[in-house]
């Protein structure tokens, strides 16, 4: 393993997710200063999502024909701009087309997730794998909490007039880091001979990989909860900032530490606590009690707005159930799916399911900002707590067989085995 490189590509992810915790979750309550209605709002988490979908994999095609490192340093580059273009937005429109290039430019992780394989032998590969989890999860932790301490201080000093425009700013001057960082000392990790030797196809609309996917035992139920679990999520996170201003008249600085402490809630578990259990409990019922605790920590966050005195803890307490739950179920889920076929078509499978998770961060964002708007601050969560009782009910189909392996039993990966179905 080249540690030089494998450093790099994690600072490259960290500071590239870093950018991105600084201003997505406030973004809904930039569009609403501009004049845009809840749903719309929140449409600015669907069109970033929609434009990843779409260009995910052509960067990944792109990357197996002319190496990684281009693809790497394009979209750093680019990010900076569409961060930049984000910042000096004064208009909704303005806000859409500086999100719309952010999401064509940031569809990268499928890119760094390659380049990790290039660089790490197979028996490294999880642990390299871990280090862009890891990098994700730091972003993701430190970058609500600044972006809310950057736009306290802009509005309490009136740095800048546009609302989240230094939050923006700064994550575009990340960018600008990163982009030296990645063109000083991110080597080319894909040799010349095997570029153009295994291209994997740029669209996302490949039925025959989800036909392939489909053949096995346990993909499709572990699809369905993927996708309610994400569409639920999804609309919680592009409802937020709207529920803390309306319900609790939060600034965007206390949002930020409410997000903060979903992050540290995320690592604690998924960091430390879940190797542990992991090793004593199988991934369908860590799946199945995940998305319960989820519906649980959703009807807390709907319910805290009436609990007076205790409506703040009980938001905190809620958010953090929430990200508890989902600790358990994100990784379970691949574990299981991974789990559910041979060795050759593990990349196929996994893909799959995180195709059901991107079309389910479309959808998300939509579905809770037309209730949001229509039906009130709380029917996001309520609609959050029923999807993950669903999710749980799917969930009780997921079968044996992905853990027959490791419990002892046989293991039968397809449908056409034997004619056999598992107990």
């Amino acid at each position: 393993m080249r540690k030089a490189s494998l450093g790099t590509i994690f600072f490259t992810v960290f500071l590239d997710l870093l950018g991105f915790g600084l201003v997505v979750p406030y973004l809904p309550g930039v569009a609403r200063a501009y004049g845009a209605s809840d749903l719309v709002a929140t449409l600015l988490g669907a069109v970033f999502s929609l434009m990843q979908f779409l260009f995910v994999p052509v960067w990944g095609h792109l990357s197996d024909r002319v190496g990684r490192r281009p693809l790497l340093v394009w979209s750093v580059a680019a990010s900076a701009v569409g961060m930049l273009l984000l910042g000096f937005a004064d208009s909704l429109w303005m806000l859409f087309f500086a999100r719309i290039w952010s999401g064509i430019a940031t569809s990268n992780l499928a890119v760094a997730n390659a380049y990790i394989a290039d660089i790490t032998a197979p028996e490294d590969r999880s642990r390299g794998m871990g280090l862009i989890g890891a990098a994700i999860g730091l972003g993701f932790i430190l970058g609500p909490v600044i972006g809310g301490l950057l736009e306290a201080l802009s509005q309490t000093y009136e740095l800048l007039p546009r609302v989240g425009a230094l939050p923006a700013f700064a994550a575009a001057g990340l960018s600008a880091i990163n982009l030296v960082l990645a063109v000083s000392f991110l080597p080319e990790s894909l040799a010349k001979e095997d570029r153009g030797k295994h291209i994997r196809s740029p669209t996302p609309f490949d039925l025959e990989r989800f036909r392939t996917a489909l053949r096995f035992t346990g993909v499709a139920p572990a699809m369905a909860v993927n996708f309610v679990v994400i569409l639920s999520f999804s609309g919680l996170e592009q409802t937020f900032r709207l529920f803390t201003d309306d319900a609790f008249k939060m600034s965007v600085r206390e949002t930020g530490y409410v997000l903060g402490f979903v992050g540290i809630v995320l690592v604690v578990v998924q960091g430390g606590l879940m190797r542990r259990i992991a090793r004593v409990v199988s991934e369908r019922i860590l799946v199945r009690t995940g998305v319960l605790i989820e519906a649980v920590g959703f009807v807390v966050i709907a319910l805290s707005p009436s609990l007076g005195h205790a409506a703040i803890i009980a938001l905190y307490a809620g958010m953090g159930i929430v990200a508890l739950g989902s600790a358990l179920t994100a990784p379970s889920l691949s574990a299981f799916v991974s789990k559910c076929s041979d060795g050759q078509h593990q990349g196929v499978v996994l893909g799959v399911l995180h195709s059901a998770g991107a079309f389910a961060r479309i959808f998300g964002p939509v579905t809770g900002g037309l209730l949001y708007q229509t039906l009130g601050p709380r029917a996001p969560y309520v609609a959050g707590a029923i999807g993950m009782t669903i999710a749980g009910a799917v969930s009780l189909r997921l079968r044996r067989t992905a853990n027959a392996e490791a419990e002892g039993g046989p293991v039968l990966t397809t449908r056409e085995d034997d004619g056999r179905r598992p107990i």
